[in-house]
Protein backbone atom coordinates (compact mmCIF):
# COMPACT_ATOMS: atom_id res chain seq x y z
CA UNK A 1 0.00 0.00 0.00
CA UNK A 2 1.56 3.57 -0.75
CA UNK A 3 1.86 5.90 1.68
CA UNK A 4 -1.44 7.67 3.14
CA UNK A 5 -1.48 11.26 2.82
CA UNK A 6 -4.55 11.32 4.92
CA UNK A 7 -6.70 9.18 7.09
CA UNK A 8 -10.16 10.26 7.89
CA UNK A 9 -11.70 8.35 10.10
CA UNK A 10 -15.10 7.88 12.88
CA UNK A 11 -17.03 8.78 9.88
CA UNK A 12 -20.12 8.00 8.45
CA UNK A 13 -19.63 7.32 4.83
CA UNK A 14 -22.05 7.89 2.28
CA UNK A 15 -21.53 5.36 -0.31
CA UNK A 16 -23.28 4.96 -3.42
CA UNK A 17 -26.15 2.16 -1.90
CA UNK A 18 -25.46 2.26 2.35
CA UNK A 19 -24.13 4.63 4.96
CA UNK A 20 -21.26 2.68 6.93
CA UNK A 21 -19.17 3.78 10.25
CA UNK A 22 -15.66 3.69 9.17
CA UNK A 23 -12.54 5.22 8.03
CA UNK A 24 -11.35 6.32 4.20
CA UNK A 25 -7.36 6.16 3.23
CA UNK A 26 -6.20 8.86 0.61
CA UNK A 27 -3.00 8.58 -0.88
CA UNK A 28 -0.07 11.38 -1.88
CA UNK A 29 -1.87 11.32 -5.44
CA UNK A 30 -5.03 12.48 -4.24
CA UNK A 31 -6.87 10.10 -4.98
CA UNK A 32 -9.11 7.63 -2.76
CA UNK A 33 -7.45 4.49 -2.03
CA UNK A 34 -9.33 2.47 0.63
CA UNK A 35 -12.53 2.07 2.28
CA UNK A 36 -12.08 0.48 5.46
CA UNK A 37 -14.76 -0.22 8.49
CA UNK A 38 -12.41 0.14 11.40
CA UNK A 39 -12.23 3.90 13.13
CA UNK A 40 -9.23 3.21 15.68
CA UNK A 41 -6.96 4.69 13.48
CA UNK A 42 -4.55 7.59 13.23
CA UNK A 43 -5.79 10.45 11.02
CA UNK A 44 -8.52 12.93 10.86
CA UNK A 45 -11.19 12.61 13.44
CA UNK A 46 -14.53 13.04 12.02
CA UNK A 47 -15.96 12.96 14.80
CA UNK A 48 -19.49 10.96 13.74
CA UNK A 49 -20.03 13.22 10.84
CA UNK A 50 -20.89 12.59 7.42
CA UNK A 51 -18.21 12.39 4.70
CA UNK A 52 -19.75 12.73 1.28
CA UNK A 53 -18.44 12.99 -2.11
CA UNK A 54 -17.70 16.82 -2.90
CA UNK A 55 -20.69 18.35 -4.58
CA UNK A 56 -20.75 19.02 -8.47
CA UNK A 57 -22.72 22.33 -9.57
CA UNK A 58 -23.73 22.39 -13.50
CA UNK A 59 -25.63 25.40 -13.61
CA UNK A 60 -24.91 28.55 -11.38
CA UNK A 61 -25.41 31.82 -12.20
CA UNK A 62 -24.07 32.81 -8.53
CA UNK A 63 -20.96 34.87 -10.13
CA UNK A 64 -22.75 37.24 -11.46
CA UNK A 65 -23.92 38.99 -8.04
CA UNK A 66 -19.87 39.06 -7.11
CA UNK A 67 -19.29 41.08 -10.37
CA UNK A 68 -22.25 43.06 -10.58
CA UNK A 69 -23.22 43.62 -6.72
CA UNK A 70 -25.62 46.84 -8.16
CA UNK A 71 -26.78 48.36 -10.96
CA UNK A 72 -24.27 50.22 -12.65
CA UNK A 73 -21.50 48.46 -10.21
CA UNK A 74 -18.92 46.39 -11.52
CA UNK A 75 -16.60 44.85 -8.99
CA UNK A 76 -12.55 43.62 -10.17
CA UNK A 77 -13.17 40.51 -11.79
CA UNK A 78 -10.22 38.51 -10.03
CA UNK A 79 -11.67 39.98 -6.58
CA UNK A 80 -15.11 38.53 -8.26
CA UNK A 81 -14.18 35.32 -9.22
CA UNK A 82 -12.39 34.70 -5.66
CA UNK A 83 -14.96 35.77 -3.48
CA UNK A 84 -17.39 33.69 -5.56
CA UNK A 85 -15.13 30.78 -5.26
CA UNK A 86 -14.19 31.12 -1.45
CA UNK A 87 -18.74 30.57 -1.21
CA UNK A 88 -19.03 27.98 -3.56
CA UNK A 89 -16.13 26.04 -1.23
CA UNK A 90 -17.46 26.41 1.76
CA UNK A 91 -21.11 25.45 0.67
CA UNK A 92 -19.24 21.79 -0.05
CA UNK A 93 -18.62 22.54 -3.99
CA UNK A 94 -15.72 20.98 -5.36
CA UNK A 95 -16.62 21.02 -8.82
CA UNK A 96 -18.28 23.88 -10.40
CA UNK A 97 -19.82 25.38 -13.74
CA UNK A 98 -19.96 28.54 -13.88
CA UNK A 99 -22.92 30.16 -16.03
CA UNK A 100 -21.89 32.66 -17.94
CA UNK A 101 -24.54 34.64 -20.32
CA UNK A 102 -24.38 34.44 -23.91
CA UNK A 103 -26.97 37.02 -25.99
CA UNK A 104 -27.89 39.67 -24.10
CA UNK A 105 -31.16 42.32 -24.21
CA UNK A 106 -30.78 44.89 -25.66
CA UNK A 107 -31.35 46.96 -22.38
CA UNK A 108 -29.57 44.03 -20.44
CA UNK A 109 -27.36 45.68 -17.47
CA UNK A 110 -24.30 43.20 -18.58
CA UNK A 111 -22.83 42.54 -22.16
CA UNK A 112 -20.55 39.64 -23.88
CA UNK A 113 -17.36 41.77 -22.97
CA UNK A 114 -18.36 41.12 -19.12
CA UNK A 115 -18.62 37.76 -19.88
CA UNK A 116 -15.23 37.23 -21.41
CA UNK A 117 -13.78 38.98 -18.55
CA UNK A 118 -14.70 36.92 -15.94
CA UNK A 119 -14.16 33.50 -18.12
CA UNK A 120 -10.33 35.27 -18.51
CA UNK A 121 -10.70 35.65 -14.58
CA UNK A 122 -11.98 31.85 -14.20
CA UNK A 123 -9.40 31.10 -16.48
CA UNK A 124 -6.12 32.69 -14.83
CA UNK A 125 -7.20 31.21 -11.18
CA UNK A 126 -7.59 27.68 -12.41
CA UNK A 127 -4.02 27.71 -13.82
CA UNK A 128 -2.77 29.84 -10.93
CA UNK A 129 -3.80 27.23 -8.65
CA UNK A 130 -5.90 30.02 -6.74
CA UNK A 131 -9.15 28.75 -6.78
CA UNK A 132 -10.30 26.21 -4.01
CA UNK A 133 -12.86 24.35 -6.31
CA UNK A 134 -12.38 23.12 -9.75
CA UNK A 135 -14.32 25.37 -12.26
CA UNK A 136 -15.66 24.70 -15.68
CA UNK A 137 -17.52 26.82 -18.02
CA UNK A 138 -21.32 26.47 -18.50
CA UNK A 139 -22.53 28.92 -21.46
CA UNK A 140 -26.48 29.87 -21.32
CA UNK A 141 -27.35 30.77 -24.85
CA UNK A 142 -29.94 33.12 -25.14
CA UNK A 143 -31.33 31.92 -28.52
CA UNK A 144 -33.97 34.50 -28.56
CA UNK A 145 -31.26 37.27 -28.35
CA UNK A 146 -30.13 38.97 -32.04
CA UNK A 147 -26.44 38.70 -30.87
CA UNK A 148 -26.26 35.07 -29.35
CA UNK A 149 -23.98 33.68 -32.01
CA UNK A 150 -21.44 37.20 -32.47
CA UNK A 151 -21.44 36.60 -28.58
CA UNK A 152 -20.56 32.85 -28.89
CA UNK A 153 -17.38 33.54 -31.03
CA UNK A 154 -15.54 35.08 -27.89
CA UNK A 155 -15.78 32.02 -26.23
CA UNK A 156 -15.41 29.54 -29.52
CA UNK A 157 -11.85 28.75 -28.91
CA UNK A 158 -12.31 28.38 -24.57
CA UNK A 159 -11.11 25.11 -23.81
CA UNK A 160 -13.00 25.45 -20.49
CA UNK A 161 -16.73 25.22 -21.95
CA UNK A 162 -17.92 21.82 -21.44
CA UNK A 163 -21.32 22.87 -21.33
CA UNK A 164 -23.96 24.77 -23.46
CA UNK A 165 -27.64 25.68 -21.95
CA UNK A 166 -29.82 26.61 -24.71
CA UNK A 167 -32.20 28.93 -23.10
CA UNK A 168 -35.60 31.02 -24.70
CA UNK A 169 -37.04 33.29 -21.90
CA UNK A 170 -39.63 34.97 -24.37
CA UNK A 171 -42.92 35.62 -22.73
CA UNK A 172 -45.90 33.17 -23.04
CA UNK A 173 -44.12 30.32 -23.16
CA UNK A 174 -41.35 27.62 -20.89
CA UNK A 175 -40.67 29.21 -18.05
CA UNK A 176 -42.73 32.35 -18.46
CA UNK A 177 -46.03 30.41 -20.10
CA UNK A 178 -47.89 32.52 -18.01
CA UNK A 179 -47.63 36.58 -18.81
CA UNK A 180 -48.42 37.33 -15.29
CA UNK A 181 -45.53 35.51 -13.91
CA UNK A 182 -43.94 37.46 -16.19
CA UNK A 183 -44.79 40.83 -15.65
CA UNK A 184 -44.01 40.31 -11.78
CA UNK A 185 -40.48 39.13 -12.10
CA UNK A 186 -39.47 41.63 -15.18
CA UNK A 187 -41.97 44.98 -14.22
CA UNK A 188 -40.13 44.42 -10.25
CA UNK A 189 -36.92 44.03 -11.58
CA UNK A 190 -36.95 46.63 -14.27
CA UNK A 191 -39.36 49.43 -12.90
CA UNK A 192 -41.58 49.88 -15.92
CA UNK A 193 -45.06 51.19 -16.28
CA UNK A 194 -47.64 48.73 -17.67
CA UNK A 195 -47.19 50.78 -21.08
CA UNK A 196 -43.42 49.82 -21.10
CA UNK A 197 -44.33 46.53 -19.86
CA UNK A 198 -46.21 46.00 -22.44
CA UNK A 199 -43.96 47.32 -25.03
CA UNK A 200 -41.19 45.01 -23.29
CA UNK A 201 -43.41 42.07 -23.79
CA UNK A 202 -44.22 42.40 -27.73
CA UNK A 203 -40.72 43.29 -28.76
CA UNK A 204 -39.47 40.28 -26.99
CA UNK A 205 -42.55 38.26 -28.66
CA UNK A 206 -41.83 39.38 -32.09
CA UNK A 207 -37.93 39.72 -31.99
CA UNK A 208 -38.09 35.37 -31.01
CA UNK A 209 -40.20 34.40 -33.71
CA UNK A 210 -37.59 35.20 -35.89
CA UNK A 211 -34.77 34.10 -34.23
CA UNK A 212 -34.84 31.23 -31.79
CA UNK A 213 -35.06 28.44 -34.09
CA UNK A 214 -32.35 29.23 -36.51
CA UNK A 215 -29.98 30.18 -33.19
CA UNK A 216 -30.95 27.17 -31.90
CA UNK A 217 -29.92 24.59 -34.27
CA UNK A 218 -26.86 26.64 -35.37
CA UNK A 219 -25.80 26.49 -31.73
CA UNK A 220 -26.32 23.06 -31.29
CA UNK A 221 -24.24 22.11 -34.33
CA UNK A 222 -21.61 23.98 -33.04
CA UNK A 223 -21.43 21.92 -29.63
CA UNK A 224 -21.78 19.21 -31.10
CA UNK A 225 -18.60 19.71 -33.25
CA UNK A 226 -16.93 20.34 -30.33
CA UNK A 227 -17.89 17.73 -28.47
CA UNK A 228 -19.00 20.22 -25.59
CA UNK A 229 -22.47 18.98 -23.77
CA UNK A 230 -25.81 20.57 -24.64
CA UNK A 231 -28.65 21.13 -22.10
CA UNK A 232 -32.46 22.00 -23.07
CA UNK A 233 -33.93 24.78 -20.52
CA UNK A 234 -37.26 25.48 -19.44
CA UNK A 235 -39.00 22.28 -21.81
CA UNK A 236 -42.68 22.19 -21.08
CA UNK A 237 -44.35 20.47 -24.10
CA UNK A 238 -43.87 17.43 -25.45
CA UNK A 239 -42.88 19.04 -28.34
CA UNK A 240 -40.21 20.80 -26.34
CA UNK A 241 -38.52 17.36 -25.60
CA UNK A 242 -38.60 15.91 -28.59
CA UNK A 243 -36.68 19.21 -30.10
CA UNK A 244 -34.43 18.82 -27.13
CA UNK A 245 -33.97 15.14 -28.31
CA UNK A 246 -33.54 15.55 -32.16
CA UNK A 247 -30.47 17.86 -31.47
CA UNK A 248 -28.35 15.47 -28.87
CA UNK A 249 -29.10 16.94 -25.83
CA UNK A 250 -27.73 15.49 -22.38
CA UNK A 251 -29.21 17.56 -19.49
CA UNK A 252 -32.85 18.93 -19.25
CA UNK A 253 -32.34 21.54 -16.68
CA UNK A 254 -35.65 23.23 -15.09
CA UNK A 255 -38.56 21.38 -16.66
CA UNK A 256 -41.31 23.37 -15.89
CA UNK A 257 -44.05 20.63 -15.95
CA UNK A 258 -44.44 16.77 -14.87
CA UNK A 259 -45.20 15.68 -18.41
CA UNK A 260 -41.81 17.54 -20.00
CA UNK A 261 -39.85 16.05 -16.65
CA UNK A 262 -41.05 12.30 -17.89
CA UNK A 263 -40.34 12.39 -21.17
CA UNK A 264 -36.95 14.02 -20.63
CA UNK A 265 -36.29 10.98 -17.73
CA UNK A 266 -37.44 8.63 -19.84
CA UNK A 267 -35.51 9.64 -22.81
CA UNK A 268 -32.53 9.41 -20.90
CA UNK A 269 -31.67 12.80 -20.47
CA UNK A 270 -30.63 13.82 -16.79
CA UNK A 271 -33.57 15.70 -15.24
CA UNK A 272 -32.09 18.89 -13.55
CA UNK A 273 -33.93 21.13 -10.86
CA UNK A 274 -32.90 23.57 -9.05
CA UNK A 275 -31.95 23.12 -5.27
CA UNK A 276 -33.83 26.47 -4.36
CA UNK A 277 -36.67 24.71 -5.30
CA UNK A 278 -36.88 21.97 -3.05
CA UNK A 279 -35.67 23.99 0.25
CA UNK A 280 -38.73 26.49 -0.55
CA UNK A 281 -40.88 23.58 -1.24
CA UNK A 282 -41.86 25.06 -4.96
CA UNK A 283 -41.01 26.90 -7.79
CA UNK A 284 -40.70 30.69 -7.25
CA UNK A 285 -42.27 31.20 -10.77
CA UNK A 286 -45.00 29.05 -10.46
CA UNK A 287 -44.27 26.13 -12.09
CA UNK A 288 -43.50 22.54 -11.25
CA UNK A 289 -41.89 21.96 -7.80
CA UNK A 290 -38.77 19.61 -7.78
CA UNK A 291 -40.40 17.77 -4.94
CA UNK A 292 -42.87 16.67 -7.06
CA UNK A 293 -40.97 15.19 -9.61
CA UNK A 294 -38.61 13.40 -6.99
CA UNK A 295 -41.59 11.83 -5.68
CA UNK A 296 -42.38 10.84 -9.27
CA UNK A 297 -38.80 9.27 -9.88
CA UNK A 298 -38.06 12.03 -12.83
CA UNK A 299 -35.25 13.89 -10.76
CA UNK A 300 -31.57 13.28 -11.63
CA UNK A 301 -29.85 16.14 -10.41
CA UNK A 302 -29.73 19.38 -8.44
CA UNK A 303 -28.57 22.71 -8.99
CA UNK A 304 -27.72 25.24 -6.31
CA UNK A 305 -28.88 28.09 -9.20
CA UNK A 306 -28.85 30.92 -7.39
CA UNK A 307 -28.19 30.19 -3.81
CA UNK A 308 -24.63 27.84 -3.06
CA UNK A 309 -25.72 26.57 0.34
CA UNK A 310 -28.64 24.78 -1.21
CA UNK A 311 -26.94 22.04 -2.77
CA UNK A 312 -26.77 20.33 0.09
CA UNK A 313 -29.22 21.50 2.05
CA UNK A 314 -31.34 19.90 -0.77
CA UNK A 315 -29.95 16.33 -0.71
CA UNK A 316 -30.51 15.90 3.04
CA UNK A 317 -34.24 17.33 3.06
CA UNK A 318 -35.04 14.96 0.04
CA UNK A 319 -34.23 12.08 1.73
CA UNK A 320 -35.88 13.45 5.41
CA UNK A 321 -39.27 14.14 3.77
CA UNK A 322 -39.69 11.74 0.68
CA UNK A 323 -39.94 7.72 2.01
CA UNK A 324 -38.79 6.61 -1.49
CA UNK A 325 -35.36 8.34 -1.66
CA UNK A 326 -32.52 7.59 1.15
CA UNK A 327 -29.54 9.63 2.12
CA UNK A 328 -27.50 7.52 -0.65
CA UNK A 329 -29.73 8.38 -3.62
CA UNK A 330 -29.74 12.15 -2.75
CA UNK A 331 -26.68 12.77 -2.46
CA UNK A 332 -25.59 11.20 -5.90
CA UNK A 333 -28.65 13.93 -7.07
CA UNK A 334 -25.43 16.67 -6.08
CA UNK A 335 -22.63 14.29 -7.04
CA UNK A 336 -22.31 11.24 -9.07
CA UNK A 337 -25.06 11.71 -11.37
CA UNK A 338 -24.32 15.47 -12.23
CA UNK A 339 -20.48 13.59 -12.71
CA UNK A 340 -21.94 11.47 -14.84
CA UNK A 341 -24.19 13.90 -16.58
CA UNK A 342 -21.58 15.61 -17.85
CA UNK A 343 -18.93 13.46 -18.37
CA UNK A 344 -16.82 13.33 -15.19
CA UNK A 345 -15.96 10.05 -14.45
CA UNK A 346 -13.21 10.42 -12.17
CA UNK A 347 -15.17 11.62 -9.31
CA UNK A 348 -18.56 12.00 -7.59
CA UNK A 349 -18.59 8.57 -5.69
CA UNK A 350 -16.29 7.67 -2.66
CA UNK A 351 -14.76 4.56 -4.71
CA UNK A 352 -10.98 3.72 -4.39
CA UNK A 353 -8.78 5.26 -7.58
CA UNK A 354 -11.69 8.13 -7.73
CA UNK A 355 -10.59 11.94 -6.51
CA UNK A 356 -10.61 12.48 -2.90
CA UNK A 357 -13.23 15.19 -3.39
CA UNK A 358 -14.37 15.08 -0.08
CA UNK A 359 -16.83 17.08 2.26
CA UNK A 360 -17.13 16.45 6.41
CA UNK A 361 -21.21 17.67 7.34
CA UNK A 362 -22.13 17.65 10.50
CA UNK A 363 -26.55 17.90 11.22
CA UNK A 364 -27.63 20.77 13.12
CA UNK A 365 -31.31 19.45 13.82
CA UNK A 366 -32.40 19.09 10.30
CA UNK A 367 -29.82 21.44 8.92
CA UNK A 368 -26.56 20.17 7.22
CA UNK A 369 -23.27 22.11 8.28
CA UNK A 370 -20.41 21.73 5.75
CA UNK A 371 -17.57 21.80 8.48
CA UNK A 372 -14.73 20.88 6.12
CA UNK A 373 -13.71 20.37 2.13
CA UNK A 374 -11.00 18.66 0.56
CA UNK A 375 -10.11 18.55 -2.66
CA UNK A 376 -7.92 16.03 -4.31
CA UNK A 377 -6.81 15.45 -0.77
CA UNK A 378 -5.84 18.58 0.01
CA UNK A 379 -8.24 21.19 2.70
CA UNK A 380 -9.66 23.81 0.70
CA UNK A 381 -12.01 24.77 2.66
Amino acid sequence: MSTHLKVFKNARLVLADEVINGSLSVNTGGMIEAIETPTNVDGHDCEGDFLLPGLIELHTDHLETHYAPRPKVRWNTVSAVQAHDAQIACAGITTVFDALRVGMDEDADLRYSDMRALADAIETGQREHRLRADHFIHLRCEVSAPDVLNAYKVFEDDDSIRLISLMDHTPGQRQFVSLDAYKTYYQGKKGFTDAQMDEFIRRRQERASGLAPDNRRKLSDIAQGKGIAIASHDDATIGHVEEAIALNTKIAEFPTTVEAAKASHEAGMAVLMGAPNVVRGGSHSGNVSAGELAEAGYLDVLSSDYVPVSLIQAAFQLADEIEAIDLPQAAAMVTSSPARAIGLDDRGSLTPGLRADLIQVKLVGSVPIVRGVWREGRRVA
